[in-house]
């Protein structure tokens, strides 16, 4: 297997985000320009793309057409996280930042489809722990504001016609559905529910009268319901799936039409109710055989339509259809460096935890190899409210490459799973939910798989939290570990919620634990009060502006060992947040996690990576 070059998997993709103007006329997508993504603009079926944005510092998270003639893109500074919301037109003039205000977050509610004019944004300018919402002119800037928050709104919802008129609101622990009937008049609570069950707004009916919403009320997993917000009744069952939640429904707004959903199980899937757009899929998945291909953009009239193809080892491409002339047209391919023949097969797998709890995840074995005492990578997604999912994974195809055996757990708590599997993680941060990564481990060992003397686990965020909890509280069973912006100590971590996160406060501590009534749970399962015990080798990365997990939490735990004359790597970038996004920073975190493991697992690396800093 040949030793693939570490920048092929984590170099910014050729081009990226297509998204077709209103009128089908024009592509919009982010490519490279000076080392950054930046957006670009070019006719449909024309070779020459303008770029339309110079961003330097920081490539651009994300887009959208405002309109045919302008795009509003957004844009934090060194991943703080402060979004602003800025629009230029398609020629690369008339720039203007939208959200002006320091320290400010904005997000987009509402692109707002049929009007040219406007958009929906909401900001925390007035208070940093709440956002309020305007309409804003996307040519001049000025805003008007049509929603204060009043202190207990979490999430804002449009009609078909844009107008505001629902909410979601929360007392920390229980939430409740808002409704209006137009906006000028005021929100009434519909329901009030625990935060454990939900009731999730999704897209109001084509005649404004009803909401489709997925819910667990009464049961285990989400469905799609249609919901009648004046009365809180849940009419006709939309759509429900026996294995996972469902809560993505599929429409088209051009021929007023419920067209499907889509959910995921080991791998994405989708039920259709609509002849036509089921025809498309058909059409399109015939065409693309062995990738999962899904319509990502389309122009307004749905004639037009962006395609993106999906595999385990393939980021993919891009495709224009034209649906009246049955046109399918290949754009680019994502990562056209990357040779699918060379890559891994990405299995799922299950497994029974120690309380016959079924686990499910995926295990990515290196090509060529016999799957026999292969040194492991236990590879924790972060969240943790979040799952795994089948697909390209450049960091798991990176480290089969490398020679390891890499296993994904989709541990309790995980989402998707319904309502039961989600609660049953509550207050078992370094307890079950660690549990079950350990049990991977060992259903890996027992069939043979992995070395038990070459074991690594490494993740992001929650990841690098269960990193540090798998090596202070499992210390037999790792020879190492990388820990990606984790939390060492949950005490400063609660502590440092940025002000955005405080409604959500009490429910974080109903599901994480009480600093106070749980103190001594939180001090059992933060790796800071048992780093005397950690022995294996760590690799510490952290972004100095992570408004999320603060740079503290590895500043601690780095502290701690180097106590103990412990010489841990440690590699802060100062331009970053939460996860390195700018390119030459993934480069220098992969390169020299790649030594880290080489050293102390027995894969391969390239001579030229960069040693961890020290």
């Amino acid at each position: 297997m040949r030793l693939i070059p570490m920048r092929d998997f984590f170099r910014d993709p050729e081009k990226s985000r297509f998204q077709l103007s209103p009128d089908g006329t024009r592509l919009a997508f982010l490519m490279p320009w000076e080392g950054r993504l930046n957006v670009h603009v070019q006719e449909v079926g024309g070779e020459t793309a303008t770029r339309i944005t110079e961003a330097t510092e920081r490539s651009i998270l994300g887009f959208g057409w405002a309109n045919n003639q302008r795009i509003v893109y957004i844009l934090d500074q060194g991943g703080d996280e402060n979004y602003h919301a800025y629009a230029v037109d398609i020629d690369g003039s008339n720039f203007l930042d939208l959200t002006p205000f320091e320290g400010v977050r904005s997000q987009i509610v509402d692109i707002l489809e049929d009007d040219d004019e406007e958009m929906i944004l909401s900001m925390n300018d007035r208070d940093p722990r709440v956002f309020d919402v305007y309409r804003v002119n996307v040519d001049t800037g000025e805003r008007t504001l049509i929603a204060e928050n009043p202190g207990n709104i979490m999430g804002w919802g449009t009609d078909n016609d844009g107008k505001l008129r629902i909410a979601v609101a929360t007392d920390g622990v229980n939430q409740s559905i808002l409704y209006r009937k137009t906006e000028s008049e005021p929100f009434e609570t519909v329901v009030t529910t625990d935060f454990r069950e939900t009731i999730q707004p999704l897209h109001f009916t084509f005649d404004d009268r009803y909401l489709y919403v997925s819910s667990n009320i009464g049961r285990d997993k989400q469905a799609i319901f249609r919901y009648d917000p004046e009365t809180n009744e849940h009419l006709e069952m939309i759509y429900e799936h026996p294995e996972v939640d469902v809560d993505v429904l599929l429409r088209s707004k051009a021929r007023k039409v419920i067209t499907g959903v889509a959910y995921s199980t080991d791998k994405r899937g989708y039920h259709f109710f609509d002849d036509h757009r089921e025809r498309i899929q058909e059409r399109l998945e015939t065409a693309l055989p062995g990738y999962e291909v899904v319509i990502s953009s389309s122009s307004r009239d749905e004639s037009k339509l962006l395609v993106r193809t999906f595999s385990d080892k393939s980021l993919g491409a891009y495709y224009h259809y034209d649906v009246e002339h049955d046109a399918l047209t290949k754009l680019v391919d994502v990562s056209p460096w990357l040779d699918e023949d060379e890559l891994c097969d990405m299995e799922p797998i299950e497994y029974a935890a120690r309380d016959g709890l079924t686990i499910h995840g995926y295990l990515t074995l290196p090509a060529g190899t016999e799957p026999r005492n292969l040194p492991a990578v236990v590879l924790v997604h972060g969240g943790p409210w979040h799952r795994d999912n089948w697909g390209f994974n450049p960091e798991v195809q990176f480290l089969a490459n490398r020679g390891y055996a890499v296993l994904q757990v989709n541990f309790r708590g995980s989402t998707g799973y319904g309502k039961e599997f989600w609660t049953s993680s509550f207050k078992q941060w370094g307890r079950a939910m660690q549990d079950d990564v350990t049990d991977g481990v060992r259903w890996l060992i027992d069939r043979g798989i992995a070395d038990p003397e070459r074991i690594g686990i490494y993740g992001g965020s929650y990841g690098g939290y269960a990193t540090l909890a798998g090596l202070a509280f499992t210390p037999e069973l790792y020879a190492c570990g990388v820990d990606y912006v984790g939390v060492s100590n949950i005490f400063t971590f609660l502590e440092s919620f940025p002000p955005y996160w405080e409604l959500g406060r009490q429910m974080i501590y109903e599901m994480v634990g009480d600093p106070e009534e749980d103190r001594e749970l939180l001090e059992q399962v933060s790796p800071y009060f048992h780093a005397d015990r950690i022995r294996a080798p760590l690799f510490v990365a952290q972004g100095a502006n992570d408004p999320r997990v603060k740079k503290a939490e590895s500043d601690q735990i780095v502290e701690a060992l180097q106590a103990r004359g412990i010489d841990v790597p440690y590699m802060v970038k100062e331009d970053e947040g939460h996860g390195f996004y700018n390119e030459e920073n993934k480069f220098d975190f992969y390169g020299a996690m790649e030594r880290f493991l080489a050293e102390h697992l027995g894969g391969r690396a390239e001579e030229t990576s960069a040693a961890p800093e020290g």
